[in-house]
């Protein structure tokens, strides 16, 4: 039997232990998890040589105790995000590049009992009537699911892991990310309390470079951080990490980033750091950038930093507060000193291509390039 033939095979055996497993369960029957199953393997798969035994003992420790056929792919330190789709192939990206595997779920009964295995621990579920959630594992990996009728090909996964050590800014030199110009330029920045804008595309690195940056705030100064699903670990002592939480079942408990973002200001912070900026908060957080709450960081999705000026705009306007087009791009001029693009190339990649200085114009803000990178060397233009 080949290698592809043996190991569908024992997957299928798996999944019919696994049922069989939860059967006697349910009937009473006792014994550590692992005797159970290398019993059950004994008397169900007895024709099987001792090393496959031992590898369906894995496989139905898998399914029952754990997260099934993604296990190999939690295991593996280089898999940064897990994206599973139905029952096709699982997709996995590495060194910020995507790549099939050769792991799939056998129906779609069991990605959906994965799916449960994953929400429960978080106080969550996903179902026909609620089919989008978002979760954080106690790891820190961020989870997102799609249910059907909204996911039309079967329950859509997607696991972004949590990398238990934090890039430093030598680090991110190291690695080619920074270059020692761009290292020296936000370290001055941020020591000498610049509101920083941090903006970029999906999986390009943004909030990487804003825990980076947490590396340059004073040990003694007292620092908010205010996230959709906490991230950030900066090396700090005086730190306070909030949280957005989403509604409950019953509709109730919701805590908005906005929320958080004007509870922050009666914190007594010296810094106020936004994951990430997507919603009417933007209006607060500008407001406390330009009142007095200088060297705050934030993130946004945005392609160039003039989108990100436009884009923080736009989001500020959703406040709801009434105030003038002109008068929101003047805050936006106000509050902002820098804006960070951070890009994905092709290979994978994850480098800061441009720094741009905030500058009042005639009706609002404009932008001038004080760092770019140009043909994978630096070029520094001097601050007004």
């Amino acid at each position: 039997m080949d290698p592809a033939a043996r190991r569908a095979h024992l997957d299928t055996l798996a999944a019919e232990l696994r049922e069989r497993l939860v059967e006697e369960a349910w009937a009473g029957a006792g014994g550590e998890a692992a005797d159970r199953i290398a019993a059950l393997v004994d008397r169900e798969a007895g024709l099987l040589d001792p090393p496959a035994r031992a590898e369906l003992c894995a496989l139905v420790r898998e399914r029952a105790l754990g997260l099934g056929p993604l296990e190999p792919l939690l295991r593996d330190p280089a898999v940064d995000e897990i994206l599973v789709s139905g029952t096709r192939p699982v997709w996995v990206e590495r060194a910020g590049r995507l790549e099939p595997t050769d792991v799939a779920f056998a129906d779609e009964a069991s990605l959906r009992h994965v799916i449960e295995r994953l929400l429960t621990p978080a106080g969550r579920r996903a179902d026909e009537s609620e089919p989008l959630c978002d979760a954080r594992l106690p790891d820190g990996s961020r989870v997102n699911v799609a249910l059907p009728p909204v996911a039309v090909d079967g329950p859509a996964l997607t696991i972004r892991r949590f990398r238990p050590r934090r890039f430093t800014p030598e680090d991110l030199v190291a690695a080619g990310s920074w270059t020692p110009a761009l290292h020296d330029l936000l370290e001055r920045a941020v020591r000498e309390r610049a509101n920083v804008l941090v903006c970029g595309g999906t999986g390009s690195g943004k909030t990487t470079t804003l825990g980076a940056l947490g590396a340059f705030l004073g040990p003694a100064e007292r620092v908010v951080t205010i996230e959709d699903t906490a991230e950030l670990r900066l090396p700090l002592e005086h730190v306070v990490r909030l949280e957005a939480r989403p509604p409950s079942v019953e509709g109730r408990g919701e805590v908005t980033i906005r929320g958080l973002v004007r509870n922050a200001l009666r914190m007594r912070p010296d810094r106020i750091i936004v994951g990430e900026v997507r919603g009417p908060e933007a209006l607060d957080m500008l407001g406390a950038m330009a009142t007095g709450h200088d060297g705050s960081l934030a993130t946004v999705h945005a392609g160039s930093p003039a989108e990100a000026l436009r884009r923080l705009e736009t989001l500020a306007l959703l406040a709801g507060s009434g105030l003038p087009h002109e008068a929101v791009r003047s805050q936006v001029a106000d509050a902002l000193d820098l804006v960070v693009l951070q890009e994905r190339r092709a290979d994978g990649t994850r480098v800061v291509t441009s720094v741009c200085e905030v500058l009042r114009a005639a009706g609002g803000p404009a932008t001038r390039e004080v760092y770019a990178l140009r043909g994978g060397r630096p070029v520094l233009r001097a601050a007004a």
